[in-house]
């Protein structure tokens, strides 16, 4: 039964939202790394025509990210959109400060572009202290023509550095993150397509957001920016949404979001929402054979602990996981306190599931770490999740989220999306038979001893090195603990739900 795997409406522990628990009758289409996401992208949006609605949030937005390779920017496509007539609307987070290595700047210059072409931007600021909108939605309708409407949600932000190949030598327009990425630091994402009802679950969620009558932000400074500066504080109604598209395939669709408790609130979420936590709860406890994840963090002991829970009840149970090498910030104060939080986190799962713990780094054929940020769940090739989630507390309980677990009568989608994965990372056309983790193990045994070896005759198949923590100093941990806790992965769930030590 769906409702085994999946939350209700009551597990969701939010009345107020006007998402249901789930909707049937849907296609979903991975969509693997950059540059497959942003030319569906662009074609898609090409074709909508005057009166089309187009609907976006976004934690970043660069103007001039191409779109392909020798095409527009994805500025110039939003804004020739708007000029023929499509109803653009977005929702970009406002960000923090450029010189606290975010990307106010960037984001304003966004929405400048898209509200000079006629279009609609919000810098939306209204989060927890310290907190950030993280949801990376996009929705197509189309009036009249309810088959080309579709909605896209991942990882992937309409921004620098996301544009890479499966090959992995990195976007042209790179961003900027820790050297020991390179000058163009490989990007490994995943974005889901979807079609069928899905599309009008994920087109409130914008609409929810939208139609918050409280301010886009609680600073007086923003306002005062905002007035000097002509800003539109004041966005217009949204046209009626249209009734949800008609069934496009087969499979089962939940969306799970965040939002944290704030004092004088979300209307659609007066207590928070921390769905995304409680979906993965539901679903990990079910775990028996292969938990297979990839993820931008792995932090946070409090967020592990289900997966640990797993691995201790269930003796059969194994976990990989495949997560970047490094921390993206090149300061101490940076990336220390992810290595703590990360440390920890993996120190609990080690001696929870001792050797069935495989964890993971990548690098391309160059021998250069690739960035891991996507964010996919799948557990025993039956529920699978892509969103904007990270595992970590602030993804769970701080930060606005989404994502989409997806289920399949038939069960081949979970299976698909995860042997499509380990394709990717075991540069293999076909798996082999046998235990997918001993499959990993042995290719990151072969990699890294040919690594040992001083690279001497053929670089083996295969991207995975086994990842191996660094240490913290205890000197560090020190502050480093405390860092972590209050700026990287601090909790946003309410007093109740914390004495409780639940989401």
């Amino acid at each position: 039964m769906k409702s085994d795997w999946f939350l209700t409406e009551e597990e969701r522990g939010n009345p107020h939202t006007r998402i249901t628990a789930w909707t049937d009758g849907n296609a979903v289409r991975p969509l693997i790394d950059g540059k497959a996401y942003f030319a569906e992208l662009y074609t898609a949006i090409e074709r909508m025509e005057r009166g089309d609605l187009l609907l976006f949030t976004d934690w970043r937005g660069d103007v001039s990210q191409r779109v392909t390779r020798n095409g527009p920017s994805i500025g110039d496509v939003l804004c020739d959109a708007a000029r023929r007539g499509v109803r653009v609307k977005g929702l970009i987070w406002r960000s923090h400060w450029n010189a606290l290595q975010f990307s106010a700047a960037e984001n304003r210059r966004f929405a400048r572009k898209i509200e000079a072409a006629g279009g609609e931007c919000l810098r939306d600021m209204r989060v927890l202290v310290g907190g950030s909108h993280h949801q990376k939605l996009v929705v197509l309708r189309h009036p009249g023509r309810p088959e080309l409407d579709r909605a896209y949600v991942g990882g992937i932000d309409l921004c620098h550095g996301r544009r890479d190949t499966q090959s992995h030598e990195g976007d042209p327009q790179a961003v900027e993150i820790t050297p020991k990425y390179g000058k163009r630091p490989p990007w490994h994402d995943v974005q889901l397509e979807l079609r069928g009802p899905v599309v009008g679950q994920v087109e409130a969620t914008f609409r929810e957001r939208w139609e918050d009558p409280s301010a886009l932000s609680r600073n007086p400074l923003h306002w005062f920016q905002g007035k000097v500066e002509d800003e539109n504080l004041d966005p217009d109604r949204l046209p009626p949404q249209l009734p949800d598209p008609p069934p496009a395939g087969s499979l089962s669709v939940q969306l799970l979001r965040t939002y944290p408790y704030r004092r004088g609130g979300y209307p659609f979420a007066p207590e928070g929402e921390f769905s995304v936590a409680r979906g993965y709860g539901k679903a990990v406890r079910r775990a028996r054979r292969l938990i297979y994840l990839e993820d931008q963090y792995l932090w946070s002991p409090k967020v592990a602990s289900c997966f640990a829970d797993a691995l201790r009840e269930h003796p059969e149970l194994h976990l990989i996981a495949v997560v970047p090498r490094h921390p993206d910030r090149p300061d101490k104060l940076g990336s220390m306190p992810q290595l703590y939080g990360r440390e920890r986190a993996l120190a609990m799962l080690r001696e929870a599931g001792g050797d069935r713990l495989h964890v993971f780094s990548p690098e391309n054929a160059a021998g250069t770490p690739i960035y891991v940020h996507a964010k996919v769940c799948v557990v025993d090739d039956t529920w699978a999740t892509t969103g904007s989630d990270n595992v970590s507390l602030r993804s769970w309980t701080h930060d606005s989220e989404l994502t989409c677990a997806v289920l399949d009568p038939a069960g081949s989608y979970a299976r698909d999306l995860r042997e499509r994965l380990c394709r990717e990372h075991l540069e293999l056309d076909e798996l082999p038979e046998g235990p997918i983790e001993e499959v990993f193990d042995a290719s990151a045994k072969a990699l890294q001893a040919w690594h040992d070896s001083g690279r001497i005759g053929p670089r083996p198949p295969g991207r995975l090195l086994p990842y191996r923590p660094p240490t913290v100093p205890r000197r560090t941990v020190t502050w480093a603990r405390v860092v972590y806790n209050t700026i990287h992965d601090p909790d946003g769930r309410p007093r109740r739900l914390r004495r409780e030590g639940a989401f």
